[in-house]
């Protein structure tokens, strides 16, 4: 059982939620709310389902991920209920409920049916959750601007959340070091992964995603998802980005190994992890994100000219000239929650200097984001500055070289606090 310390925190954090989602109501003039957990699809022409994780606004009242078929209503004034489905099944073993104190805030029932528990005196009715599971159920389903709202009550997270969010850390990074070392020993993408899992004790199909784990060349490939069973004859690099899901809370790490022998590799990834230290101390009440992720460009222009990979172009005509895009195509980070993409981070669009970049708000206390700066030697991106008028200004045996090492992620979860920041992975690492 967690430490009491933490279900206590849980205690007031259900609390807080009553009274964010008790306002939220009554601005958009509902007086009770249903909430479906979800449930797993079943693969078309199949008769297995996909992997089941659960509904956010679920997930940030209960942290139950595991559980399908679950319902919990809000109602202004009244304890929140929470309905488990508990079916009789001799095929399957059902999940068991543990018994904290933060159940004794719910109105606790069973059901051996799928279905909405029958409900009276709701009045004005919201029902949010996957569409095909709430066909049969009254109720206003999935009003835009109110789940635009509930949305919001997740961006600042209380004690509670921090604290899991802190713990998901600690596990990932045991994970983190145990796959660091079982790359240096020569080991393959597959064996890699599986030792991420043993050190984090968490099955892949319960982490909060994929593993991406990339050995030289498909470190470059951001989202890389195959899983080579041999090592390659020579290990230049790995990739390794992986998180762990704790109560329903994920953390998303990111860290870049060098083999041995690869001095040039291992110097940018020490160039770049400074750059990253430096991107999250700028984590602060009144930070506008977008600048963290202009301010990445700017780094990783100059490493790129003290590196020697680009030479006659100042570090600002390599951003206005796109030549840093080409080196770091993603954006800097994200916001990160129950989902690993917590939701509200773009309440306008990307600005165009940033089309991928997944928050684009002033940072405030309570909220948590990423800090990740790539460095990467992508094939399709970098042809066309080779090929173009800027070719004259690359190193084109240098790129050659270290285009077999992929690139390089480093990527730490970082909290805003009242007057800086709180690095959640290097607190984990410390």
């Amino acid at each position: 059982m967690p430490d009491t310390n933490l279900l206590s925190l849980q205690i007031d954090h259900v609390g807080i939620l009553q009274g964010r989602y008790e306002e939220v109501l009554e601005n958009h003039g509902y007086d009770s709310l249903l909430i479906s957990s979800g449930a797993a699809p079943v693969r078309y022409g199949d008769d297995q389902s996909w992997q089941f994780q659960g509904y956010g606004p679920f997930l940030h009242w209960t942290g139950l991920a595991g559980f399908e078929h679950a319902w919990l209503l809000i109602r202004k004034g009244h304890k929140p209920l929470l309905s488990m489905h508990q079916p009789v099944d001799f095929w399957h073993a059902s999940l068991e409920l543990a018994q904290e104190p933060w159940l004794a805030e719910f109105e606790l029932r069973f059901s051996e049916h799928r279905a909405a528990p029958a409900l009276d005196s709701l009045g004005q009715l919201a029902v949010i959750g996957d569409p095909l599971l709430l066909a049969d159920v009254s109720g206003e389903h999935n009003p835009g601007a109110l789940c635009d709202a509930i949305d919001e009550t997740r961006v600042h997270k209380t004690a509670y959340e921090i604290a899991c969010l802190a713990h998901a850390n600690r596990l990932a990074i045991a994970g983190h070091h145990a796959a660091r070392d079982a790359f240096l020993a020569g080991a393959s993408e597959f064996e890699i992964n599986l030792t991420y899992q043993r050190a984090t004790q968490q099955r892949e199909a319960d982490a909060p995603y994929h593993s991406i784990i990339g050995v030289n060349e498909h470190a470059g490939t951001l989202h890389y998802q195959c899983y080579d069973a041999a090592a390659p004859d020579k290990s230049r690099s790995l990739l390794i980005d992986a998180g762990v899901r704790y109560r329903g809370y994920c953390s998303d790490v990111t860290r870049t190994t060098a083999g041995v022998g690869e001095g040039r590799f291992g110097a940018l990834v020490q160039g770049l992890e400074q750059l990253q230290f430096r991107l999250c101390k700028m984590v602060a009440p009144g930070v506008d994100y977008v600048d963290i992720h202009r301010r990445t460009h700017q780094g990783i222009a100059a490493l790129l000219s003290a590196a020697g990979l680009v030479s006659g172009l100042s570090d600002e005509e390599m951003v206005s000239e796109g030549v840093t895009r080409a080196f770091f195509p993603h954006g800097i980070g994200h916001f990160l929650g129950v989902q690993v993409h917590d939701v509200a981070g773009k309440p306008v669009p990307s600005p165009a200097d940033a089309p991928f970049l997944r928050l684009v708000r002033t940072l405030e206390p309570g909220m948590v984001v990423t800090i990740e700066p790539g460095l990467y030697f992508i094939p399709s991106l970098l042809e066309p500055l080779l090929s173009g008028p800027l070719g004259e200004h690359m190193n084109r045996a240098l790129i050659k070289e270290l285009q077999g090492c992929g690139g390089i992620r480093i990527e730490d979860n970082v909290v805003v606090t009242d007057s800086g920041s709180r690095n959640l992975t290097r607190e984990a690492e410390a």
